[in-house]
């Protein structure tokens, strides 16, 4: 999904000039709540089913301290947990459409926590239970559920600035209506505008998924060794696939920045004296070979869908290109900014 840039608006009541970028993240953040939702509740259901031949008939679910003290049959507490997933997914679907809802940071960092801290309960249930014959001698799952908070806070700081990055800044937010090209002198403004390739990101989601899986797996002693055979290739291919997902494009009185996957890190920056000049072209994978991050004889391109592409030619290196809308106004403004520092 792609954001496409707004008409340039006039000057705000602080002097600056806006020219602003893209609504569309509550799709984006959407999507990816469905997949993180539908991974997490994979995990909780089909752990135990997985290896139930090496489980009691019942499990131990709940511990006064080292011991056991309850116990729940093996298709509910596979499905029990599932059920609390999903009861939080819909308090946050209905706040969302009643306009409750908290903002975009803090509802990432509600699902990374929550999804994270059930899944990582469950890997700790599943394993003080494995191999005994009677829930009452299942194991303590102190150090399990101390890894699995440390790792939930984690999930939730990550899932935050997630969060915050897919939020466009509040001068984007309220740019208005009207033809605005050229900048007067000492005016501040800002032109945004972000690409998403969705098969990229799922691709990513499904890997990261896959050596997640394998790293739980693993963590439930189902396994000898750890499988980093498995795990390395799949967990590769996550990063590679999700830091090039999506690009945001931003140019501001200092110059260029096009930030790279769903954090915006990392960050290639260009100063306004750098660049020689700006256009705007159409390219197509065929043309640069292929989706992703290209280099060839057109020089770098972000290629992640097919299209109007901003280019810009720097004073050293070869041209870089990034498949965003509204390319022809954030080369307008470039070119405007290069030649004044070059005046």
């Amino acid at each position: 999904m792609t954001d496409r840039t707004r008409r340039p608006s006039g000057a705000d009541g602080g002097g600056g000039t806006r020219i602003g970028g893209g609504g569309g993240g509550g799709m984006r953040i959407g999507w990816g709540a469905g997949v993180w939702g539908a991974a997490v509740a994979a995990v909780l259901a089909l752990l135990p089913p997985a290896v139930s031949s090496r489980l009691p008939d019942r499990l131990a679910t709940h511990w006064s301290g080292s011991a056991p003290d309850g116990s729940m049959p093996l298709w509910a507490a596979a499905l029990a947990p599932v059920a609390v997933w999903v009861l939080l997914l819909l308090g946050l679907f209905l706040a969302a459409r009643r306009g409750g809802a908290p903002g975009r940071p803090w509802t990432a960092a509600t699902l990374a926590v929550s999804g994270v801290f059930l899944a990582g309960a469950q890997v700790s249930i599943v394993r003080a239970n494995l191999d005994r014959a009677d829930w009452r001698d299942a194991a303590s799952t102190g150090t399990g559920v101390l890894v699995t908070a440390v790792a939930a806070l984690g999930a939730g700081a990550l899932g935050w600035l997630a969060g915050r990055h897919g939020e466009p800044p509040a001068a984007v937010r309220e740019a208005g209506a009207g033809p605005l090209l050229e900048i007067p002198e000492g005016e501040r403004f800002v032109w945004l505008s972000r690409t998403t390739n969705r098969w990229l990101r799922l691709t990513g989601a499904v890997a990261a998924l896959i050596a997640a899986v394998v790293v739980l797996v693993a963590a439930a002693g189902l396994t000898t060794a750890p499988p980093w055979a498995l795990i390395a290739p799949f967990a590769v291919v996550a990063l590679a696939a999700s830091g090039c997902s999506s690009v945001q494009a931003r140019v501001t009185e200092t110059g260029l920045e096009v930030a790279f996957g769903p954090l915006g890190r990392p960050v290639r920056r260009w100063r306004a004296a750098d660049i020689v000049s700006a256009r705007a072209e159409t390219r197509t994978p065929a043309q640069v070979g292929g989706w992703g991050y290209r280099i060839g004889g057109q020089g770098t391109t972000v290629m992640l869908r097919s299209g109007e592409c901003l280019v810009v030619r720097p004073r050293t290196g070869p041209d870089f290109a990034v498949s965003v809308d509204d390319a022809e106004r954030g080369a307008a403004l470039l070119n405007t900014l290069s030649a004044r520092r070059s005046a």
